[in-house]
Parts: C-alpha cells; structure tokens; sequence
C-alpha cells in the first residue's frame, strides 16, 4: 500500500470474500501507530538495561525475595523439653484424640500411620527421636510436622504421651 493510490473507505479487490467479510483499505489511525513504536521501544530499552547495563538474571532475583522474605519472618518455634508426668500425658491423650487418630489409630495402633505401641520404631522410639518426628514430620512418609501447627508445648505433650504407650525406649 502506497501513499501515492490510498483512497480511503475503498473495498479492496480481492476475487474471494468470506461470509460477507469486506477488506477495506484504511490506514491505521496515528494514535495506535505512536503506541505500536513505543512499545517496541520499551522492548529495546528493558532489553538493553537488563542484559547489558545492569546483567541480572531472574535466578538470583529470586534468591534476593526469598532471602528478604525469610529475613522479615518471625523465628521458628523450637522443640521445648519434654516431662513425662500424668499432667503432660493427659494433656497429650487429648491432643492425640484430635491429631493423631486419624492416621494412627484411637489406641495408637496403626492405621495409615505406623503401630505406636510396638517395640519397632521407623525414626526412634527415644524421647528426643519422637519429638522429633512429631515438630518436624516426615514428610515423604506421608508424617506433617506438626510443631509450627501445635506450637512447642502441644508436642511435647503428645511427645510424652506416645512416649507413656510403652512403645518408646
């Protein structure tokens, strides 16, 4: 298209047409032209500054937020000492009830979880190994860690009372 031939509001002559679908030969309007060019101008320019001015890759821009981002949260709670005493077992029974049954059974047996009663212990039967087990999980196991949900003291009541079924070492 030319300058020279444009008549504006003129059908184009194309042989076939397609549901009554007319081309006509207009020109783009000048507002939507300047925005084009812009564009592609801005494209060059955040090319230039990112590659070339200031080399930065999106890998350690990501390292950079997650690093501010675990800076700005709060300290993660940590395991408290467990006592094995009947206050502490009967705070954990109860919090057994409502945590643990599910996967472990209303007698710490075992149903999808292991059997909690029995001398075989997948990640130790020590007190300071189920406390583990119990803040921080197993994940792949299919065990959530259960310390940043309960909070220090919860685990380590049900820590004692896991540890009061007989099972534990």
């Amino acid at each position: 298209m030319s300058s020279d031939n444009h008549r504006p509001d003129q059908i184009l002559g194309h042989a076939h047409e397609a549901d009554g679908i007319e081309e006509y030969d207009n020109k783009l309007p000048t507002w939507w032209l300047g925005l084009f060019y812009l564009t592609i101008a801005f494209a060059v320019w955040v090319f230039v500054d990112w590659h070339v001015v200031t080399p930065r890759s999106l890998a350690g821009e990501y390292d950079s937020e997650v690093a501010a981002a675990l800076a700005a949260m709060p300290p993660a709670a940590k395991p408290i000492p467990v006592v094995i005493d009947a206050a502490h077992i009967a705070a954990g029974k109860a919090v057994f009830a409502t945590t643990c049954v599910s996967c472990h059974g209303e007698k710490a047996e075992g149903k999808i979880g292991p059997n909690l009663t029995d001398a075989t212990w997948i990640h130790g039967g020590k007190v300071e190994e189920i406390e583990n087990t119990v803040f921080n999980g197993f994940v792949a196991k299919g065990m959530i860690a259960w310390g940043p949900i309960l909070g220090p003291e919860k685990v380590a009541d049900v820590t004692a009372y896991v540890h009061s079924l007989g099972g534990g070492l």
